[in-house]
């Protein structure tokens, strides 16, 4: 008891007891995991401002800490800390649009495998004001490879007006009603991003949903033409659940039906090709339809495509008319620097904005699946978010929702990691790492909140991003990848000086208020 006192006396931290802890668990993998059921999951709760002259510390670590709730009070005088964080709210970047994760066919699949209380549970943990906060959803336009089948909606051969274009059994059975009661849950409406894998077989040069082929013919002529019917076909039907779609891509990874002959649904498109399929094709038909304000992103591919690949199709001034924004993949990042792609993209077309729109770990032949309480995972989430975020990116969008114990399921088996794994057998469900790794960026950063810069009195290990949001407060997120833990202090001019500490492996979101 003295030990604490004597912690809190030092630096004027409180630990908030929370009677919803997490339930942990240990794999064997570094970290802990967080066990929910039908009846109990632990949970962030609600993030009110502390006091003026307060903030809010949340901590995760390798150690087992999940988003634990400290309070503290601004100093006058300096702490003497080796580190001193600056924030500078006059130094101005991009607005945040937002979170979140993919409702895929796996992703359904795995939600309702549990009860329906343990549905419920997982869909709050994501959606809901006590939960994490996602406001965006991406959902594949008929099968991609988290399907257990090959389909699309239009596989009738030389249906080019699309007459007998219809959702699936996937659509409607599973992935609509659960959007329903994810957005039932939320605060805010979510904003659904869809992207397409494949075009139908007929419409293809290889005859096949697989495998490397493109649209027959050229933009402008009837196969591409009934392309880009077929997305506006989709919102149609999907809007007629009362549900709509805040965005599009131009297709997913367009390289890889392209340039490689990949095991799963692609389609081909050139950087060239797309630009011409949306200028001629996709965009008129999305502008004269009933939905203009839809938004359209090109690429929906790896970012070292930029930034050549925007050169291309947004030096076109009829493609560029149409697109708002580019979506990229966070695969082989670590080939591609950020200033290199995503700072020089943004300045020269700073108008579109820049949007991550897949990433998961346990995609590497090398550490390929689930590993269940990874910290190192959670760490590359991190990593990457503060990475994209420091280089003008506006949000970013985890892939499956939730996956099986094997990582799928997978039609052609590319099991891979995610946020929420399911065992359907024990209606259970484990948060893992990178779940709170998400929630470090997802419940804080409201859309609208700004980034602002941020200097250091001396080099530091620590990764660092800071925000001023809507209703003026301000958020810092740090990461400590080290083996130490790092104090620090931050200076805001207006408030004074915040005794910080970041333990080793562990992600930090500090939140006060500046009035």
């Amino acid at each position: 008891m003295r030990e604490t006192l004597l912690f809190v006396l030092l630096t004027g931290l409180i630990t908030l007891a929370r009677a919803d802890d997490c339930q942990a668990l240990n794999f064997g993998h570094g970290s802990v995991v967080c066990a929910c059921n039908a009846t109990y999951c632990d949970s962030v709760g609600r993030t009110g401002l502390p006091d003026p002259g307060q903030f809010l510390s949340y901590v995760s670590s390798k150690s087992g800490s999940r988003l634990v709730k400290t309070q503290g009070q601004f100093q006058k005088n300096s702490t003497a800390a080796a580190l001193r964080i600056t924030l500078n709210p006059s130094q101005k970047y991009q607005r945040i649009k937002g979170f979140g994760g993919a409702m895929t066919d796996a992703a359904a699949m795995n939600i309702l495998s549990l009860s329906s209380g343990a549905q419920d549970q997982l869909l709050r943990q994501y959606f809901s004001t006590d939960g994490i906060e996602y406001r965006f959803v991406r959902v594949p336009m008929a099968s991609c490879d988290f399907s257990t089948r090959l389909y699309t909606y239009a596989d009738t051969p030389e249906d080019y007006d699309l007459q007998n274009f219809t959702l699936a059994e996937e659509d409607i059975h599973m992935k609509i009603p659960l959007l329903q009661r994810a957005q039932a849950l939320s605060a805010e409406p979510l904003n659904l991003l869809a992207s397409a894998w494949s075009a139908p077989a007929w419409l293809k040069t290889n005859g096949a949903l697989i495998g490397k082929g493109s649209l027959k013919g050229k933009p402008g002529g009837k196969e591409h033409k009934t392309w880009a019917q077929y997305y506006i076909k989709f919102l149609e039907e999907y809007g007629k659940h009362n549900i709509s779609f805040w965005g599009l891509t131009s297709g997913n990874e367009p390289t890889a039906g392209e340039m490689t002959n990949y095991s799963f649904q692609a389609l081909g498109f050139t950087a060239e090709t797309q630009r011409d399929w949306i200028a001629l094709d996709l965009g008129p038909g999305l502008h004269s339809s009933s939905f203009p304000q839809t938004r359209l992103m090109i690429l929906d591919d790896n970012r070292l495509l930029l930034p050549h690949w925007a050169k291309v199709v947004l030096s076109d001034i009829q493609a560029a008319h149409y697109v708002h924004g580019i979506g990229f993949h966070w695969y082989l990042n670590n080939i591609a620097p950020p200033g290199i792609t995503l700072t020089t993209t943004h300045h020269l077309y700073p108008e579109y904005f820049l949007f991550s729109t897949e990433a998961c770990a346990g995609w590497n032949p090398l550490d390929r699946g689930v590993r269940l309480g990874s910290w190192d995972r959670a760490e590359d989430y991190a990593h990457d978010i503060i990475q994209d975020l420091n280089n003008f990116v506006t949000g970013w969008t985890d892939w499956n929702l939730a996956l099986n114990q094997d990582g799928g399921p997978n039609w052609v088996k590319n099991f891979v990691d995610s946020p929420i794994i399911v065992d359907s057998s024990k209606d259970v469900f484990y948060k893992q790492p990178t779940f709170y790794s998400m929630a470090h960026f997802s419940k804080f950063l409201w859309e609208g909140s700004q980034r602002v810069g941020v200097s250091f009195s001396k080099h530091t290990s620590l990764e660092v991003s800071s925000y001023i949001r809507p209703d003026a407060s301000a958020v810092l997120i740090i990461l400590n990848r080290s083996e130490e833990e790092v104090q620090f202090e931050v200076w805001d001019q207006t408030l004074g000086f915040l005794p910080g500490s970041a333990p080793p492996h562990s992600i930090l979101t500090l939140l006060w208020s500046r009035h």
